[in-house]
């Protein structure tokens, strides 16, 4: 029997999945200049950004399921 919280896991990447695909489908030339983009950018810069993203996304996630 699988938890609620895996299933809300894999529902979370199968999500990622289909907006990933949407935006090489609508746009492919803007995402290989976002991956160019992102080749040149620093370490730092990357990892701050990272950190950002994951924050933001637990503080919604912690919002919509209090």
């Amino acid at each position: 029997m699988r938890s609620i919280a895996f299933t809300d896991f894999i529902v979370g990447v199968g999500i990622l999945f289909v907006l990933e695909g949407l935006m090489f489908a609508a746009s492919p030339a803007w995402m290989r200049r976002a991956m160019k983009s992102a080749l040149a950018t620093p370490d730092n810069v990357l990892r701050i950004v990272g950190i950002v993203s994951a924050v933001a996304g637990l503080v919604l996630i912690w919002f919509l399921r209090r």
